[in-house]
């Protein structure tokens, strides 16, 4: 009898054999990149185990929160603009140099420098690790946004939460490994991209929790149904998910498709649970400012955090609406709008992971994508009493706590006016590297191939851990 299989067969088939081997050999071999979440070790012992970033969209002012100059008082009404061309780039009209419209005062044993606009935050200055050298690469949000978030100013890169899930996984396979607390007013630039996977396996993005109503929509079905029926629904699914897959081998949206439905699943009885913040005493919601206005939002949200933190999950990102923090104008009622919305939630939260044994191992971040100048910028009116800070990219301040930091430290120095880091410089690279050092990770190791090149979220220029604000 004929053989149905010919010499062409063999020649076409022969090479995608071969490949087909060799990747099988790299699964065997347990060098293919991860595409679960199941927990993995890190590169070495950690301090931090999980991540709570706080991430202030719209570029915070460091000489009215963290960072006084006193010349800016000195010089107030003096011309500068001038002397800055061709140094820095202006998004809209500059003014004089202009002093800040709030008062500082040294704060805790360590005497941290806090401005009044964040009263609730200077009694836990002792427990937070200052970074006033931070400078970034972009003067406009979106770009500088992306770089914050994914270590490249251009979309489509995984982002910190992805890259951080991607290396560890998660320590509670009934809950996200990275979730996402956005405000219920709108999101924040760059929407959902802030979250993407990029380049990695989608089962890395992170998943968004609403802080009320049904955590995440269309978790629980229409009508309840008895267990041992559920049970076999679910088997049935499980087999037919297996079958399907089985069929359509190397298809990482599907795998990731199939996990996210397996998840979902397990979630439906402790999301529910790890969202409910009614089960907390009245003394800890009114402590995050929850039931009051303007801190309920970001109170329940900065609340659900921490339950999920004790609860396993490894990354939770929390937003706030547009860019508050972007005070082009009014910056004495704007700025004081944004930490009151903000302050007492993120001083509680701080204040509430210590109480429980938390903060050793959570490491809490916050902070924009840049920072603002000493120069005012100026309505068409040219009036004074309106004038706010234009954005800077050569010097902004951001904080660390917990998770292996130095408490009651400041690091990094600007000049006289605020405008450039000039001591203890750290750029955003340099941010992320220590970032991942914290949670046991090398910035070098953690790669995925890519287009044969090893892909990092420190990309290939250069990048070193910070090791000044290491406890």
């Amino acid at each position: 009898m004929e053989s149905p299989f010919t010499r062409r067969d063999l020649f076409r088939n022969v090479p995608g054999g071969i490949a087909f081997a060799a990747l099988a050999s790299l699964l065997r071999a347990g060098d293919a990149p991860p595409a679960d979440l199941r927990p993995r070790k890190p590169h070495f012992d950690a301090k931090a185990k999980g991540v709570i970033h706080l991430f202030q969209n719209g570029g915070p002012s460091q000489m009215d929160l963290f960072d006084p100059k006193p010349e800016l008082d000195k010089h107030h009404g003096k011309s500068y603009a001038d002397k800055l061309a061709g140094e820095i780039e202006f998004v809209g009209a500059a003014g004089a140099i202009m002093r800040s419209p709030f008062k500082f005062a040294k704060h805790g044993k360590c005497g941290a420098d806090v401005s009044d606009a964040m009263p609730h935050l200077a009694t836990v200055v002792d427990d937070l690790t200052f970074l006033r050298g931070m400078h970034t690469t972009n003067i406009t949000h979106e770009p500088a946004v992306y770089m914050i978030q994914s270590g490249k100013i251009t979309p489509g890169r995984p982002t910190l939460g992805a890259w951080v899930t991607y290396g560890l996984g998660s320590i509670n396979q009934n809950l996200p490994a990275y979730v996402v607390l956005d405000d219920p007013k709108g999101l924040p630039v760059n929407g959902v991209e802030n979250w993407q996977s990029g380049f990695l396996p989608p089962q890395f993005q992170g998943t968004r929790f609403r802080s009320t109503g049904s955590p995440v929509l269309n978790l629980k079905p229409d009508a309840a149904r008895p267990a041992n029926v559920a049970k076999a629904e679910s088997e049935l699914l499980s087999q037919l998910d297996a079958i399907h897959k089985r069929d359509r081998p190397n298809q990482p949206t599907l795998d990731a498709r199939i996990a996210s439905y397996e998840l979902a699943g397990r979630m439906q009885l402790e999301a529910t649970d790890a969202l409910d913040i009614s089960q907390e005493p009245l003394r800890i919601q009114e402590m995050y400012g929850i039931g009051r206005e303007p801190t309920d939002s970001y109170g329940r949200r900065c609340l659900i955090a921490r339950r999920l933190i004790e609860r396993g999950v490894r990354f939770v990102q929390l937003y706030i609406n547009s860019h508050i923090w972007d005070t082009h104008y009014n910056i004495a009622t704007e700025l004081k709008s944004a930490c009151d919305r903000t302050d007492k939630p993120t001083a509680a939260l701080l204040r509430d992971l210590k109480q429980r044994g938390l903060l050793d191992s959570t490491l809490v971040v916050w902070g924009g994508e840049f920072g603002r100048l000493p120069i005012a910028q100026l309505t068409q009116d040219k009036d004074e009493r309106k004038a706010g800070r234009d954005h800077n990219k050569n010097a902004f301040c951001t904080w660390m706590a917990g998770g292996g930091t130095k408490p009651g430290l400041t690091y990094g120095v600007t000049d006289e006016l605020g405008l450039k880091a000039v001591e203890g410089r750290v750029s955003v690279r340099d941010w992320h590297a220590t970032i991942l050092h914290l949670l046991g990770m090398s910035h070098e190791q953690l790669f995925i191939e890519q287009h044969g090149l090893k892909e990092k979220l420190t990309g290939v220029e250069e990048a070193k851990v910070v090791k000044g604000v290491l406890a």
